[in-house]
Parts: structure tokens; sequence; C-alpha cells
């Protein structure tokens, strides 16, 4: 990618504001020395999963070193599958030249590959249903293109804000949400109904339910109203609530959120009163055993929506020099771990 495209504060991640500053000293004490270290300097990764990040940690060895020019760069693809301590990224070159975005280029790789893997793995879990990534309200808004590059290599097939399309070209979509039905009254026709009047055809209408506690009444009552025009309701009930459809059927399972029950009482009173076509949508709290579960059940969900599930877990990477001058020079537990897949950076 252009690495222009990362609107990266070029001026201060040079002046090393961003970085752990013992890289900062390192890299000064090297200079004041006159010490001309050519080393070979590798990341790799802690933890299988699909690589996501790779593409801006290029983009800051190319607009924030020295002398990029008089590096030789290697590196694997967005989205490649990985496995532990497998290498991702190779440099060689003087290492004043690039001491001080170690921090940055880990930094960039962990977050985005854990991004990049949770959706990835959310995917393959919900295949061939599509994933909708609604993971903006779950961290800071300037993370949200970096994020969204991530999400979309790792398969998701929406993202819910412009910003997160940012590299891909998605639009971000979504539903008519709960606060516009409360300000009119609770009533998610009339704040579905006004939706449709300003949202262009070709977006899909995602209507929310779940308002009143009612997700059949609400559904089959915006089906009617919006005929033809209702692409999918989307079930969103509380994990502390009991939809009033599976308040008759409670005894042998869970019955509280999106569970089930409550898919299958939302898609039978469509079907049955015509809106076979009308879609559903499920969202709050869905992980990968969540998802899974469903399908493994036959629950009829047409698409996930997932949000904070793609914040978990860690994936950390490690930068070694591992060797100086062309010999081996590495810390013990560390040497040069040759990857293959590797492509030169041009």
């Amino acid at each position: 990618m252009d690495p222009a495209l990362f609107d990266l504060p070029v001026d201060r991640i040079r002046a090393g504001e961003f970085s752990d500053v013992y890289f900062n000293r390192a890299r000064a004490a090297l200079q004041a020395d006159g010490r001309r270290a050519q080393v070979t300097w590798q990341v790799t990764t802690k933890r299988a999963g699909w690589l996501g990040g790779i593409d801006e940690a290029i983009a800051l060895l190319k607009l924030c070193c020295d002398d990029v020019g008089a590096l030789d760069i290697q590196a694997l693809y967005e989205g490649d599958r990985v496995d532990a301590w497998d290498t991702v990224m190779q440099v060689e070159g003087e290492y004043t030249a690039f001491a001080h975005l170690e921090t940055l280029v880990l930094g960039s790789l962990a977050r985005r590959t854990r991004i990049c893997t949770n959706v990835r793995t959310l995917v393959d879990a919900a295949r061939p249903k599509p994933v909708y990534y609604f993971g903006a309200r779950s961290d800071h808004a300037r993370l949200q293109p970096g994020d969204g590059l991530s999400a979309h290599v790792g398969g998701a097939a929406s993202v819910s804000t412009d910003a997160q399309g940012t590299f891909s070209g998605k639009k971000g979509v979504g539903t008519v949400p709960h606060a516009l039905i409360a300000a009119y009254g609770g009533d998610t026709v009339a704040a579905a109904v006004a939706v449709a009047k300003v949202l262009p055809r070709e977006i899909p209408l995602i209507a929310l339910v779940d308002y009143q506690n009612d997700s059949v009444g609400t559904s089959l009552a915006v089906a009617r109203a919006l005929e033809g025009r209702l692409w999918a309701v989307r079930l969103d009930t509380s994990e502390f609530m009991v939809d009033a459809s599976v308040l008759g059927h409670m005894g042998a399972f869970a019955p509280t959120g999106v569970n089930p029950a409550l898919v299958w009482n939302v898609r039978n009173a469509l079907d049955t009163e015509g809106f076979g076509e009308v879609k559903i949508v499920v969202s709050g709290g869905f992980d990968v055993a969540r998802v899974r579960a469903f399908e493994d059940e036959g629950v009829p969900v047409d698409a996930y929506g997932v949000g904070g599930s793609v914040q978990d877990g860690r994936w950390d990477f490690t930068a070694d020099v591992v060797r100086l001058d062309g010999a081996p020079q590495a810390k013990a537990g560390r040497e040069l771990r040759p990857n293959g897949r590797m492509e030169k950076v041009k």
C-alpha cells in the first residue's frame, strides 16, 4: 500500500516521541560513538494467526527511517497465515537508521494481527454467512482505519463506519439504532420509515427490533410497513432480558439474550406472514464459540454482527538483531529464522 495512506505523524515519529526511550538512547549512543552496526533485524510472531499490520509496519520504515534506500527489507503479506515463531519481516542495514521504529512496528503488528485473526476465525465459524464488523465502539476512534483494514483482510463483509473502510473502499453500514427509536417515542416502525426515506435504495435497510423486547411483534410490524424495502431485522436482545416470544418456551435452555429459540420464533413468524425474503442478523456478545454453537444447531441466522470479541486475546511480536556485519549475533534463545515465504519490499 502507498505509505502516505496511513497518515503517519512522520516528524514526531522521527523525533522518537512514540518510541520506548531506550531505543532512542541506544541510537544516540551508537551515533555519538561513531559506531556503524550493520545488522540483520528480524521480527517474529509469538503466536499463530493471520498477519495484520504489515503494510503499516513497512510504511513506518519507508517514511520514518533515515535512509530506506539503504535498507534491504523482506516481509510477508497482509492476511498471511503464520505459525508461532515465524519470521514476518527482516531488515538488513545500518541499525541506527531504524532503531527508533521497533516499538511502533511491533505495536502495529500486534494490534492488527489480533483484529485480523479474530475476524478470520469468526468468518470461518460462520461461513458461508457474512460477518459484519461493528468494532468501532470498542476502542479509540483514531484506530478505525487500520482496524478496518485488518477486519477486511480477515474476511469481514462490511464495517460500521466510513473510517473503517478507508483502505478497503467499503462504506459503513448499519441499522436503525435504538436512539432513533427513542427519538420517535419508542416507535420502531416510525423510525424505520424515517430512515427508509433518506437511505439510498442500494443500501440494505436493517431494523433493530428489540426495543420493546418483543422481537417477533416488532419484526412483523416493520416488515408490513416496509414491504419490499426491508432487507433484514437485527436481533440484539440484552443478555439480561428474556424476549416476550420466548417466555412460553422456557425451561430447557438459557432464555436470555439472543438465543436459538428467539431466532426461530422470528423466522417462523416472518415466513408465516409471507416475509421469507427478510433476513435475520444477530448481534450482542457473539464470539467464536457462540457462532459455532448457532451453526452447529442450524439456527436460521443470515449474518452475524460482531464487535467486542474481536478485541480478545494477545498476539505479541518480538524484534531481534540476529546478525552483526554478516556474522551470527543474537541474545541466547534467539537466532536467525529464515522464512522463504517473505518477499523483497520494493
